[in-house]
């Protein structure tokens, strides 16, 4: 029997590739490992020759050094045999566009910023089918998280708050303000589909975290099931308390034995309108990236380990998604209560 799986990811692919400003003529490389899954390797390919560009697909050995035995974490420098490869980076360096169907990305890898300063452009993609299709972007949604970043960039303060506890001071100052809207338009840009998002990277926050019931740990992809609260001060984690999930983090932190891993990372909040929060529960762990949670529409989003301001190379990396919070920057409300404040 025929598996035509492929077919049914073309259009979703090829309007991605639109959004990326794919061109006639222009080169693409379709990038995988032996683990990726041959459906979005089909479907990139095709979409790519669909809107007239040149073409190769290429595979490389799998592998990362990543400390977790999960895929999908986020935390690891990418494929050891690109990192090591100078032929095939000068392969992603020639492509006008990379699609980077890899298990984790280049996301803290030093080469991937080598890669975009040659002006390549990046989109990765790893989520389940029906979560890519459902969180298409909308070139619209390029303006939006722009009009946060501008926010951010003219502020000095970001306020995140919540009825169950959570009371955190962040300041702005050289916190150097970016998004992710899903689709890599400009020359030398990474994104990731799906993803709708306003970040920062501040060095300093104080205060109180309180994970909540339903919050959810990422990579773990486990929903908190008791609160947990974290003392924030000078931008690090001071004391970790609470149920089964404070001894989770706890252990994560010692046997990480990385002086960053209770460093805050970047933080934000999320735009995307389509994302569900329960799709976290809907798959297995090896099914997704989790960017539902990463992205979900008035989240706030905060992590820990690498912070590439301040020249903070880490794989300790936790992106922690809560609910219910109030996000304010200077005096502009952007989420209230865990909801977008509609302008």
């Amino acid at each position: 029997m025929f598996d035509l799986s492929s077919v049914d990811l073309l259009d979703a692919f090829t309007r991605e590739l639109q959004l990326c400003k794919l061109r006639e003529g222009e080169h693409v490389v379709v990038l995988s490992e032996p683990g990726s899954r041959g459906d979005y390797v089909a479907a990139a390919f095709g979409a790519a020759k669909a809107c007239g560009a040149h073409v190769i697909a290429a595979t490389v050995p799998g592998g990362s050094p990543a400390p977790m035995p999960s895929t999908h974490t986020g935390a690891g420098p990418g494929l050891v045999s690109v990192l090591n490869d100078s032929t095939a980076q000068d392969l992603l360096k020639s492509a006008d566009l990379v699609v980077d169907l890899t298990r984790e990305g280049f996301i803290h890898a030093p080469v991937q910023q080598e890669i975009l300063r040659a002006g390549t452009r990046i989109i990765f993609v790893c989520d389940a089918p029906d979560v890519l299709i459902r969180n298409l972007p909308k070139e619209a949604d390029k303006d939006e998280v722009l009009e946060g970043v501008r926010l951010l960039q003219k502020s000095s303060v970001m306020r995140v708050t919540s009825d169950t506890g959570t009371d955190l001071t962040v300041q702005l100052a050289g916190a150097k303000p970016e998004f992710q809207c899903g689709f890599a338009d400009d020359p030398g840009r990474w994104d990731h589909w799906p993803s709708t998002m306003v970040l920062c990277w501040p060095e300093i926050s104080d205060g109180q975290i309180v994970l909540a019931e339903g919050d959810i740990l990422l990579p773990f992809k486990e929903y908190v099931r008791q609160p947990v609260t974290l003392q924030i001060a000078g931008g690090h984690i001071e004391k970790v308390s609470g149920g089964a999930e404070a001894a989770l983090l706890s252990t994560f932190f010692e046997d990480a034995d990385d002086q960053w891993a209770r460093s805050l990372s970047h933080m934000g909040w999320g735009l995307m309108r389509t994302a569900d929060w329960f799709a976290t529960a809907m798959y297995g762990k090896d099914d997704l990236m989790g960017m539902d949670a990463r992205a979900f529409a008035g989240n706030f989003l905060w992590s820990t380990g690498p912070h590439p301001i301040l020249d903070r190379e880490s794989y300790a990396h936790l992106d922690i998604a809560m609910r219910g919070c109030s996000v304010s920057v200077d005096d502009t409300q952007v989420v209230a209560g865990g909801r977008l404040v509609e302008r």
